[in-house]
């Protein structure tokens, strides 16, 4: 299984968008086994789920998404975990793994809350 995480400069993004890289975790038997960052494409609409899902990942985690853009990453057979306050990749996956991971839902956090 392949986890992505949207980041800007080395942690997650607050707002999926935003990112200008994706940290990708590959996970078996429960474990990440390796992870590492890959450059998306440009940012159009409905680009970053395909491209995901082209790369093998089957969940994203992240803070703030829009709602059109989960039911497009749900099209392409990908599950959104989203609302995530933590920034800590590492200690994201790990929560997840752990079945600890706190995700409030959809909107985005750190702005007006009007940015979808």
């Amino acid at each position: 299984m392949k986890i992505a995480l949207p980041t800007i400069n080395g942690v997650m993004s607050g707002h999926f968008g935003h990112s200008d890289k994706f940290y990708i975790a590959e996970i078996r038997n429960g474990e990440k086994i390796d992870g590492y960052f890959m450059t998306p494409p440009p940012h159009e609409f409905g680009v970053f789920p395909k491209w995901l899902a082209s790369e093998g990942v089957s969940i994203l985690l992240c803070g703030g998404i829009g709602h059109k853009a989960i039911q497009i990453f749900n099209e392409f057979g990908v599950q959104v975990i989203s609302g995530i306050m933590k920034t800590d990749i590492d200690e994201i996956i790990n929560d997840f793994l752990n079945d600890n991971l706190i995700a409030n839902g959809g909107t985005c956090y750190g702005g007006n809350g009007d940015c979808h």
